[in-house]
């Protein structure tokens, strides 16, 4: 096996991963990164599901490894300060695409549409997609939407994709072997999973398509999304691959879930006797995919003009078995999905570009989602989003300029009662049962010293309680569709 991940990383030059912001307008492209490429390079942005920062061996992960994963961190930039743009999955790629935070953004939350799909971001919406095939690129996403229901106005089709192919609907999305999976504005039909049936494993599926994708446009220039499944629950992997971990990681916790009946395949995941090996096995096929990505750019010899772009949409989650204790997948971190608590939006993040990006380097630059849509802009000399909470990352990745800074950084989160969170420089401030009472409690963690904010400072640091709570209150912009209810923090 050993030798079979190597084969596939032969000449990994080339990733490239991207970060978050404040609300204002995109810096222009810093004029020596435009000298430094004439061509407009190829993008691929590949986004996993669900991957904590400690689910990579590159970011300390022990007990599996992620070799290919591990190879575009060596052959690239690894980032140790990048954050995701939410908690869960919807306004995650909502503020990703929009380059805009979630008090911003228009999805804030997840919201289900009946019977599939997600609430759409509208037409009028601005998004990285459309400002890249505005600049001549063609555009293909190829896994998991959820940011509006198939032939709404948030289709992807309708959002600057040329071509789709994978889930619609998250919650669709919580089956590895689905009835059906979506080709633009088709709904394919997989007989193989008909009834009980699981024949047709919906990663290879739409990993074959990706690939097709990069061999049908590997000269022209092309953005290419890849917004994994992996590693969501449910946990199931095929049984060839799944066989190889069994018993290895013992002791096993089975889960019970929804096998029959017409709730199957609605959303409830399915049982898993072994989710620990399930979980593992997912994360080979991540891998793998990932080493095949770069394994083909490089054989069509269009790596030196292709930036790979590699990232989780939030924390690590605890559903269908998954137990990120046992893992530690959220490193040092506290918390996982669903909390604001690092745990919940520290993600890991990997940038290569042959020739452009240092190999083998590192950088604590604090970057977000947001940071994405300008960064890639300015890169690919598409127009840059009007209104943005991000800021261009060109410097860091490139090693040419300053690089401008964040003024601070912003989530909120509708569920568990609502919840805000806000960086600004070290210092890390949490507010929850936002909806309950809108003068909650702020807790304040100083992350220089206690990155695991294990020790809420708040009555230590009055000042910086109230600065960072004014900036809670006054971040987010009203939204009728996800509101707190909550009238803006005066102060005293």
């Amino acid at each position: 096996m050993t030798f079979y991940y190597q084969a596939l990383c032969a000449g990994a030059g080339l990733c490239l991963l991207l970060l978050s912001g404040c609300f204002n307008s995109a810096e222009p492209i810093n004029e020596a990164a435009s000298e430094s490429s004439t061509v407009k390079p190829n993008i691929i942005y590949i986004l996993a599901d669900d991957l904590g920062y400690g689910d990579l061996s590159c970011y300390g992960q022990t007990r599996f490894s992620t070799p290919n994963i591990d190879r575009l961190a060596a052959n690239g930039m690894l980032f140790t300060q990048h954050y995701s743009g939410a908690t869960v999955c919807a306004p995650s790629r909502s503020a990703l695409l929009t380059g805009q935070h979630t008090g911003h953004t228009f999805i804030r939350g997840n919201y289900e549409i009946q019977p599939e799909g997600q609430y759409p971001i509208p037409d009028e919406t601005n998004t990285m997609a459309e400002a890249l095939k505005d600049a001549g690129y063609v555009t293909g996403a190829f896994g998991k939407w959820g940011l509006g229901y198939p032939g709404s106005e948030g289709d992807p089709n309708k959002q600057g994709f040329d071509t789709f192919y994978g889930f619609n609907c998250q919650r669709l999305g919580h089956h590895y072997y689905p009835d059906h999976l979506w080709s633009n504005q088709d709904s394919i039909v997989l007989e193989g999973n008909s009834g009980l049936n699981k024949e047709s494993y919906a990663p290879d599926m739409i990993h074959d398509q990706t690939m097709a994708f990069l061999e049908e446009h590997k000269d022209t220039s092309f953005f290419l999304y890849v917004p994994s499944i992996i590693p969501h629950a449910e946990l199931i992997a095929p049984d060839s691959i799944l066989a190889e971990y069994e018993g290895n990681f013992q002791p096993e916790k089975p889960y019970e879930g929804v096998d029959s009946g017409p709730e199957y395949r609605k959303g409830k995941y399915g049982s898993q006797p072994t989710p620990h090996a399930a979980f593992v096995a997912m994360i080979r096929i991540l891998d793998r995919q990932v080493g095949e990505i770069v394994q083909r750019v490089e054989e069509l010899g269009i790596a030196d003009n292709t930036l790979i772009i590699f990232t989780s949409d939030n924390g690590p989650h605890r559903e269908g078995g998954a137990d990120p204790d046992y893992f530690d997948s959220n490193g040092i971190y506290r918390g996982t999905k669903r909390d604001l608590y690092e745990g919940g939006i520290h993600v890991p993040m990997i940038a290569s570009w042959p020739g452009k990006i240092e190999a083998g380097s590192r950088t604590d630059h604090v970057s977000a989602f947001w940071d994405v849509f300008p960064t890639l802009a300015n890169l690919a000399g598409a127009e840059p989003p009007s209104a943005t909470d991000g800021i261009s990352m060109v410097p860091t990745l490139l090693g040419q300029g300053e690089q401008e800074q964040h003024e601070y950084l912003y989530w909120e989160f509708h569920e568990k009662g609502g919840r805000q969170a806000v960086r600004k420089g070290d210092w890390k401030a949490v507010r929850y049962n936002v909806k309950k009472n809108p003068d909650s409690n702020v807790q304040l963690y100083n992350l220089k010293n206690d990155p695991g904010e294990k020790t809420d400072i708040a009555l230590e640091h009055p000042a910086v309680e109230q600065e960072l709570r004014l900036i809670m209150d006054n971040a987010r912009t009203p939204s009728e569709v996800f509101s707190f209810g909550q009238e803006a923090y005066k102060g005293d």
